[in-house]
C-alpha cells in the first residue's frame, strides 16, 4: 500500500492539534514548525479536515484550529479519508479489472488486506495515539525545541 504524504501529514497535523488544543486554538505555523510540514500544505489539509467536520477554526489574534469532536471519536481512518486519501492495496482500486478487464490471481488477497488495514485504522482513535508513551515523549521534545527556537 502506498500512502501519500497527504494522509500521513493529515494524521500527524491533527494529532498535533489534539495534543495542543487544550491551551486554545493551535496555529498552523506552530504545527508547521513542530512537524516540519509546509504551511501551504497544512492550509490545504485543514481546509478538507474542516469541511469534513474534524476541526473548527478560530479567527483573529490567537486563532487557529481545534478539534471539532472528542479525540476518542476521531479515528485515523476518518482523518485519512477526509483528505481524499484512499486506503487500497489493489492495483485495480477494487474494480476487479487488474489483468486486462479481468480479476487477477491475487485480487482476493489484496482485498482482504484492505479490510484488515481499514479495520485497524478505524479501530484506532486520536485518543489512543495521545495515550501512547512514545507520542507524549515526542510531543514534549518538540515543545522543548519550539521553546528554544522562540528564545
Amino acid at each position: 500500500m502506498k500512502m501519500t504524504t497527504k494522509g500521513r501529514y493529515a494524521v500527524t497535523a491533527i494529532l498535533d492539534v489534539a495534543l495542543h488544543d487544550s491551551n486554545g486554538p493551535v496555529n498552523l505555523s506552530d504545527i508547521s514548525r513542530r512537524q516540519d510540514i509546509s504551511l501551504t500544505y497544512l492550509e490545504q489539509l485543514f481546509s478538507k479536515l474542516k469541511k469534513n467536520g474534524l476541526v473548527e477554526s478560530a479567527r483573529g489574534p490567537g486563532g487557529g484550529y481545534r478539534l471539532a469532536q472528542n479525540p476518542d471519536q476521531i479515528t485515523v481512518a476518518k482523518v485519512i479519508y477526509s483528505v481524499d486519501e484512499p486506503i487500497d492495496v489493489t492495483r485495480c482500486k477494487g474494480k476487479q479489472n487488474c489483468q486486462g478487464d479481468l480479476r487477477c490471481l491475487t485480487h482476493d488477497l489484496w482485498m482482504e488486506l484492505n479490510m484488515h488495514i481499514s479495520g485497524f485504522l478505524n479501530g484506532l482513535t486520536l485518543a489512543d495515539l495521545i495515550n501512547r508513551n512514545n507520542v507524549k515523549q515526542v510531543s514534549e521534545r518538540q515543545d522543548v525545541v519550539m521553546m528554544q527556537l522562540q528564545s
